[in-house]
């Protein structure tokens, strides 16, 4: 539970009755391999916190392929942010890539630390934003680049996670195929 409150710190200050409270609100779950953290056609009702594995957000296009679009990691907040926020229905999945231990505020718990810490709204938009940023980030550079140069930067922004994640789940959010990507792979080598 501190990995939480030193990462919510990082974005506005809260007092130990606030943090206390934080705790009191807290329920911390695991999620197998392959497990949902949410679903496509269900309303997000929780908002996690990472502590170990990763998860990926992924959605089916038109024709039934899975596309991953992008990997969370630990000391990362996860949520279908537009699910939950506006109780609508998801239109993507965020599964577990590798087994998972989260942190995890139920949707009325949420509403309760909104509704009682001053200055709350404040944190979680400055943590919004930043998960913004890194998402555009993330996909500017996927647009415009072939794939070897696109799978040279994943190795090099994300060291940590390309012995982590299936190379099926790798080649979709690099946009390329598995056997493209093994070819990519031992030309590298």
């Amino acid at each position: 539970m501190e990995t939480v409150i030193n990462y919510l710190l990082q974005f506005g200050n809260l007092n130990m009755q606030q943090i206390d409270f934080i705790k009191s609100k807290a329920t911390e779950i695991e999620i197998p391999k392959d497990e949902y953290f949410s679903e496509a056609g269900k309303i997000a009702k929780q908002v996690g916190f990472i502590l170990e594995g990763i998860l990926r957000v992924c959605y089916y296009n038109n024709i039934g392929e899975e596309v991953t679009k992008y990997f969370i990691d630990e000391n990362h907040f996860v949520v279908d942010l537009d699910s939950f926020d506006n109780k609508i229905p998801s239109s993507e999945y965020v599964q577990a890539v590798t087994n998972c231990r989260l942190i995890v505020f139920s949707e009325k718990n949420w509403e309760e630390l909104s509704d009682t810490i001053v200055g709350w709204e404040s944190i979680v938009n400055k943590i919004i934003k930043k998960a913004l940023i890194q998402k555009v980030e993330r996909r500017s550079s996927l647009v415009s680049e072939d794939g070897t140069t696109r799978y040279l930067a994943f190795m090099d922004k994300y060291p940590k996670l390309i012995n982590r994640i299936p190379l099926s789940h790798l080649a979709s959010y690099l946009g390329i195929t598995q056997s493209s990507l093994s070819r990519i792979r031992r030309k590298i080598r």
